[in-house]
């Protein structure tokens, strides 16, 4: 039996469940982080270097051990938005405090969120996360355009 989803304060833009998700990240929340999903069971979810989580018991139980040794504290930078009537693409670069032997760190990730809109507002349908740098990833969008 599911647990009941908690509402989300605004599900009506696929931006405020995302800004939903990563507060509930960095609060540790795993109620409100779980609520930014969809209820299907073919949703996924891929940390980095991590294996392929299908269904909300899987990712509720990774998020619930990833929680358990702290809260993350992950900031969406860099939003690209792909949108349609009832989806909602963005790719994210995320900036994520690590900590080193030299104390923290901001590694920088780089994310595909994926939400669909259903009865229930827009949920997250797919979340996928690269492997980390720790040095910020060049931005093509900032490079000047050549047409070869």
């Amino acid at each position: 039996m599911r647990k009941p989803k908690a509402p989300l304060a605004s599900p009506k833009s696929a931006d405020a469940t995302e800004a939903a998700f990563y507060d509930a990240l960095q609060g540790g929340n795993i109620d409100k982080l779980m609520a930014c999903w969809s209820d299907e069971d073919e949703i996924v979810c891929i940390h980095p270097g991590g294996v392929r989580l299908v269904g909300p018991a899987a990712i509720r139980s990774a998020f619930d051990a990833m929680f358990s040794s702290g809260t993350i504290r992950a900031l969406p930078l860099k939003v690209h938005r792909l949108q349609s009537l009832s989806a909602s693409v963005h790719s994210v670069l995320e900036r994520i405090e690590v900590l080193t032997e030299d104390g923290p760190r901001h590694a920088y990730v780089v994310a595909t969120n994926v939400y669909h809109l259903t009865a229930q507002g827009w949920r997250l349908v797919a979340h996928h996360a690269s492997p980390g740098t720790l040095q910020e990833p060049h931005d093509p969008d900032d490079a000047p355009f050549t047409l070869h």
